[in-house]
């Protein structure tokens, strides 16, 4: 094993990764293996892979998790914690500065102007991401029916989005033996991780030529330690705050909502967003449809990753709700403890389970389980597609059939110059930005 990296060095690269990961979760994860895995060497291709695909299995963002994981390997505990705060740290700051500038000026014609063009190329978005998710999960019939299934559930039945995701991780599991259901095996180096990159040869920091660290391996007192103490760190602001102002009061509901979420959240940002949004929008009135557009418009502009919407939520919930403090104090604090509930969660997923990862390899039921999960998600991100184009093509709704032709032509062109000329998601916000100010000023 050759030597690794000072915990300086790793707390330089874990920052700079923090400031530059643009693209959505498939550019993350293709930066963290360019760096570690080809040009620093800290981590070993497979293991990397290994990472990767545990990480897959678990709820919320499969790249934080990713960069907990490699931190974690290489300096323990506070290797892990490093990487995911400094992974989401910046996105969080630059986030919040925005969310104030929306909310103190988003009345301002100009900013007003750009946020109409970002909607509707936000919506292309989201369909181009229902096509890449279909081409990678839907692979026969009976993945084609759960996503079917999982969005007529949605969409028709409004069943909670945490019921299909159980449901689907159920038949899957069941299932198993059924040559319909795919496994999605662990060890399987070919997963869709769209890394696109060559295969390291040389030696690494941790490579699985090498016996794992002492640190990995797995036990039962350790496990309870870090269970203990996650969820104290996890509750004990909810808790505060429901002390503070009752579990009825702003910052306790988003709290104990954002908790729920971070343990359902399979699939990503897109898979949940419909769950998040509709609930936010419709039950607990934090903000508005439009609003919820704008802000996954601006989590689109910002690095880290695209899960950091829900701060966004939680900043205009307390803004709208400030009760006896300024707008500002409690959105500042409806973000925070928005972003802490969305986050912490996710170190205790990877300190519990990252050191179980080599007996979840091969197991086939855990495989068919996520394979169907993942189907179900295509379904969802098809809702939440449908959701967003009916609150952006039909601004008045749609049974007054007046139909936003200027939207409409908008998020075409953002759907095919990402879908057919592989354009990046910066590019097309920034320029969907300035057509939408363009458009006001003529």
């Amino acid at each position: 094993m050759v030597n690794g990296p000072t915990f300086r060095e790793a707390l330089r690269f874990w920052l700079k990764l923090g400031l530059i990961s643009f693209g959505g979760p498939t550019g993350q994860i293709a930066i963290m293996h360019a760096e570690l895995v080809e040009k620093k060497r800290w981590i070993g291709e497979q293991r990397f892979l290994h990472a990767l695909n545990f990480c897959m299995l678990l709820p919320g963002p499969e790249a934080t998790q990713l960069a907990t994981y490699c931190g974690w390997l290489l300096h323990r505990t506070w290797g892990g914690i490093a990487a995911g705060v400094l992974f989401v740290l910046p996105s969080a700051v630059l986030l919040w500065t925005l969310s104030f500038v929306y909310a103190r000026f988003g009345a301002v014609p100009w900013i007003a102007a750009i946020f109409y063009g970002l909607k509707p190329a936000v919506t292309a978005i989201v369909a181009v991401a229902v096509i890449r998710i279909g081409q990678r999960a839907l692979k026969n019939g009976v993945m084609w029916g759960v996503a079917a299934v999982a969005f007529a559930a949605l969409f028709f039945l409004t069943v909670p989005f945490p019921i299909i995701v159980a449901g689907a991780a159920i038949v899957g599991a069941l299932g198993s033996k059924w040559r319909a259901l795919p496994s999605r095996r662990l060890e399987d180096p070919g997963r869709e991780s769209a890394l696109g990159a060559t295969r390291s040869t040389s030696e690494a920091v941790i490579d699985d030529a090498h016996a794992s660290p002492l640190h990995t391996q797995p036990s039962w007192t350790r496990a309870a330690k870090v269970a203990a103490v996650c969820l104290v760190l996890w509750w004990a602001p909810v808790f505060v705050a429901a002390a503070w102002q009752g579990w009825g009061g702003v910052l306790a509901r988003e709290g104990v909502f954002f908790s729920k979420a971070a343990m359902v959240t399979f699939g990503g940002a897109y898979a949940v967003l419909p769950y998040a949004g509709q609930q936010a929008v419709e039950n607990f009135h934090w903000l508005t449809a439009p609003q919820m557009l704008d802000g996954l418009g601006l989590a689109e502009t910002t690095p880290g990753p695209l899960i950091m919407v829900v701060q966004f939520v939680g900043f205009l919930g307390g803004w709208n709700q400030p009760g006896t403090l300024s707008p500002l104090a409690m959105a500042t604090l409806g973000a925070a403890i928005t972003t802490w509930t969305t986050f912490v969660p996710c170190f205790l997923w990877i300190f519990l389970g990252a050191p179980h990862v080599e007996q979840l390899r091969g197991n086939a039921r855990v495989g068919s389980a996520l394979a169907t999960v993942t189907a179900a998600v295509v379904g969802v991100v098809l809702n939440l597609a449908v959701w967003f184009g009916l609150h952006v093509f039909f601004p008045r709704g749609a049974s007054a059939g007046v139909i936003d032709w200027f939207a409409v032509a908008v998020s075409a062109v953002a759907f095919a110059a990402m879908q057919f000329f592989r354009v990046g998601i910066i590019p097309i916000v920034v320029a969907s930005g300035a057509v939408g100010l363009a458009w006001s000023l003529v």
